[in-house]
């Protein structure tokens, strides 16, 4: 549909009437050329017309929206609450890095996910559940990891720094310990997994 610019990347303006214009090819794109132009790999930012802004952002979330609510249902249920939760939370600033360290793991190994599916057609569909299942549920241990309940002590530490509500109340750089422990830990299980798809 279009190429990327070996200046940079394609900028799209948006206008007021939330129009959609590509310089580069000078013409008005809709979000469906967008979402095209991401899985082409092009690489573009949206910025808005009048203020210069960068809004990359809000319009590739408006994006996965509207795929979502085409009946695409690619983000379970149980990871958006787990999302929602972390806004605001004191480890929110390490969810984009870990997300992103994951998403680019998975997708370095998609090649070889596509021949471990097309084996699992063929191999019945337990092979294909169970797939399914490993990489759902790397991504939600991901999500637990920076859960507040994912943090887990043990009972001695639980009761001395119970609060007068029973809370539990860790302190923060054990917080930080824990999670740097838990993120070691799923490098290398991602490592292991990319080792197995290769083989």
């Amino acid at each position: 549909m279009t190429e990327q610019s070996s200046d940079g990347p394609v900028v799209i303006k948006k206008y007021a009437n939330r129009r959609l214009y590509n310089t580069q090819t000078s013409s008005y794109v809709t979000l469906d050329h967008l979402c095209e132009m991401v899985k082409e790999g092009v690489e573009f930012e949206v910025r808005d017309a009048r203020t210069g802004e960068d809004i990359t952002r809000s319009v590739l979330t408006q994006i996965i929206f509207e795929e979502e609510a085409k009946g695409q249902n690619l983000l379970p249920i149980r990871f958006l609450r787990q999302l929602i939760r972390m806004y605001g939370d004191s480890l929110q600033a390490f969810v984009p890095g870990y997300l992103d360290l994951s998403m680019e793991s998975f997708t370095k190994n998609h090649e070889a996910m596509r021949s471990r599916l097309a084996e699992a057609f063929g191999g019945g569909s337990q092979a294909l559940e169970a797939m399914t299942r490993q990489n759902l549920a790397m991504f939600e241990r991901a999500m637990r990891m920076f859960s507040p309940f994912g943090m887990q002590l043990n009972r001695t530490e639980t009761e001395q720094r119970a609060g007068s509500n029973g809370e539990v109340r860790p302190k923060p750089t054990e917080e930080i310990n824990d999670l740097k422990n838990e993120i070691e830990a799923m490098r290398r299980q991602i490592d292991e997994l990319a080792t197995r798809e290769k083989k």
